[in-house]
């Protein structure tokens, strides 16, 4: 039986879950996975790696769309009952049923179905002779709303899948045999049938390779690939929203036959924060004052994006939800700044002593206020 890829299960969501629900689901289990909060844990760093994955297709609408199609075609199921024609095997189609076999490899011009494809079964690509490049990767990093806002740089964890250097990819341990795959007879793709088609892929027995190994590389049991974590600093622009990806390139899995490495490409997921809030290139904050200086006015010592207080003058009688605008001390990026939009708060006591309560009356008395 072929391993099941169900992303959606990965992430504890149905398949018709909104791209806030995936993302509340992700953040979730990656914040109870992660290998900072493990230390030691391989079952945690594992599974931190497939949340990390499922997270990166269902969160990209394109890839997310590619995904559902496979799906559909049952390309993550099990194995069913063999279809007639070498190495081939159906779903639900009966005896002498004719078969338009095509191979999902081959998709790569219809929107990188086939890239994707490739991707969710770990680079199971096959080998088409002479050196290849590595494959691009992607992965979510979740950044502090200061370093979004300001620029700076992060510690990136990459899970990547390199070529064994033990086996150099074949699987086979040093030394090893190597011989044709019993169950796709050497081809490397095996089929399965829905309807009047067939859609082929890598055979799981021998990973497309039409090869087996008489003894599995100890290194990688087999697989020819080994899992790597990458530990990167990446620099983040000023201006980072959620959603801004960049690429960086030669910094994914290691190509083939001395080819240049693949790309990673970094999405960014920004934390919120307890004070500001973002729209667009303005911040904004709230800021909590007494009835007293509402009334009176005052002086307040506000915070700014870049750690430092200004002095912000509250007039008399400002009113709850006055706000104020402080210029040039929002995000800068692509030459232009916002602002910083401070919103008052004011605070009413809730309970007043009996001679707190008198001087109020008197006050209310004498300016003629209801009570």
């Amino acid at each position: 039986m072929a391993p099941k890829k169900d992303y959606y299960s990965v992430l504890g969501v149905a398949a018709s879950a909104t791209p806030d629900q995936i993302k509340r689901a992700y953040r979730k289990l990656a914040k109870k996975n992660h290998p900072d909060a493990n230390a030691g844990d391989k079952v945690a760093t594992e599974r931190f790696k497939e949340i990390s994955e499922a997270y990166s297709v269902l969160n990209d609408a394109a890839k997310r769309k590619q995904y559902d199609q496979l799906r559909r075609y049952g390309a993550f199921d099990g194995i069913g009952s063999r279809a007639p024609g070498p190495g081939a095997r159906s779903g639900g189609a009966g005896p002498g049923t004719r078969f338009d076999e095509f191979d999902i490899r081959d998709l790569g011009g219809l929107g990188g179905i086939g890239d994707l494809f490739s991707s969710i079964f770990g680079g199971e690509k096959k080998r088409r002779g002479g050196p290849e490049r590595g494959e691009s990767v992607e992965t979510v990093v979740t950044i502090p709303f200061r370093v979004a806002a300001l620029g700076g740089k992060v510690p990136v964890t990459v899970p990547v899948v390199e070529a064994c250097g033990t086996c150099g990819g074949s699987g086979a341990a040093p030394g090893s045999s190597l011989s044709t795959c019993a169950e796709c007879r050497g081809t490397g793709t095996i089929s399965f049938g829905y309807g009047g088609f067939a859609v082929k892929r890598p055979c799981p027995a021998c990973r497309g390779r039409g090869k087996v190994a008489a003894q599995r590389c100890p290194t990688c049991q087999g697989v020819g690939e080994v899992r790597l974590d990458k530990r990167l600093m990446i620099n983040v622009p000023p201006g980072t929203d959620t959603g801004t990806k960049i690429r960086l390139k030669n910094q994914g899995p290691s190509g083939t036959g001395g080819a240049e490495a693949g790309d990673l490409v970094v999405s960014f997921e920004v934390e919120p924060d307890r004070f500001f809030q973002r729209d667009g290139l303005d911040v904004h904050c709230s800021v909590t004052i007494n009835i007293a200086q509402a009334m009176l006015g005052s002086k307040l010592k506000v915070r700014t994006l870049d750690g430092k207080h200004l002095v912000l003058r509250v007039p008399p009688g400002t009113q709850p939800g006055r706000k104020f605008r402080i210029k040039g001390q929002g995000i800068e990026k692509g030459g232009a700044r916002g602002d910083q939009i401070v919103d008052i708060q004011v605070e009413i006591p809730a309970k007043l002593s009996p001679e707190q309560e008198a001087v109020m009356k008197s006050w209310a008395d004498s300016a003629g206020l209801k009570y």
